[in-house]
């Protein structure tokens, strides 16, 4: 008998062709089924040191993230991290990060399906995101590296800034989130002469 294998959807399938139509001044795409891991273990304890040496990185402190490696992360609170790393890794680096860890006390979890990623450029992308987005986004107070977690029109966002004066932004959207921010984000570029307003694009999966 063959067992077919099931086909993964992404949140924001049915947005690529809106998304592509951003004026120039933003570019936006989905990243989608991005390994995402939540780590939870005490700051400089055996565990995060044997976390650290197992990943090559140091985690980083209150709202930075470290983004040199191949896995990257984000500082979520106190004593937690989201780890992540391109689609297909999340079996590995779970094995890795548990023997690594061993005996002592801390937590790695698969939360790859809790979010998407939506991946935005451009001079505008600072402009926009100041539409609904209390966070200052200047560079002296929001460089590069910062990710703060906060609301982007009313939704609950991971807003990572990867380029100067946030021309580069990741936003770590929960799944139930992505379409509404999504058209959210149509909406707000209008004016820049992009979007038609608030779309409902049929599903593409």
């Amino acid at each position: 008998m063959t067992v077919e294998t099931p086909t993964r959807c992404s949140p924001l399938a049915a947005w690529q062709d809106r998304l592509a139509r951003l004026p120039t001044g933003v570019r936006a795409r989905e990243l989608p089924f991005l390994t995402q891991l939540s780590l939870r273990v005490r700051p400089g304890s055996p565990a995060a040191r044997a976390v650290e040496a197992a990943l090559g990185i140091t985690l980083p402190g209150p709202v930075s993230a470290e983004l040199s490696g191949d896995v990257e992360a984000l500082w979520m609170g106190p004593d937690e991290w989201l780890l992540v790393a391109p689609d297909g890794r999340r079996h590995d680096l779970v094995a890795r990060l548990r023997s690594a860890v061993g005996d002592e006390f801390a937590t790695v979890t698969d939360v790859s399906a809790q979010r998407t990623t939506l991946a935005l450029s451009g001079h505008l992308v600072r402009t926009v995101l100041a539409q609904g987005c209390a966070v200052d986004l200047d560079p002296r107070v929001t460089p590069v590296g910062a990710c703060p977690t906060t609301l982007l029109a009313q939704a609950p966002v991971t807003l990572v800034v990867r380029g100067e004066a946030a021309s580069d932004v990741w936003l770590l959207v929960r799944s139930s989130f992505a379409s509404y921010l999504a058209a959210w984000l149509v909406d707000a570029c209008t004016e820049y002469g992009g979007g038609t307003g608030w779309p409902s694009p049929s599903s593409t999966c």
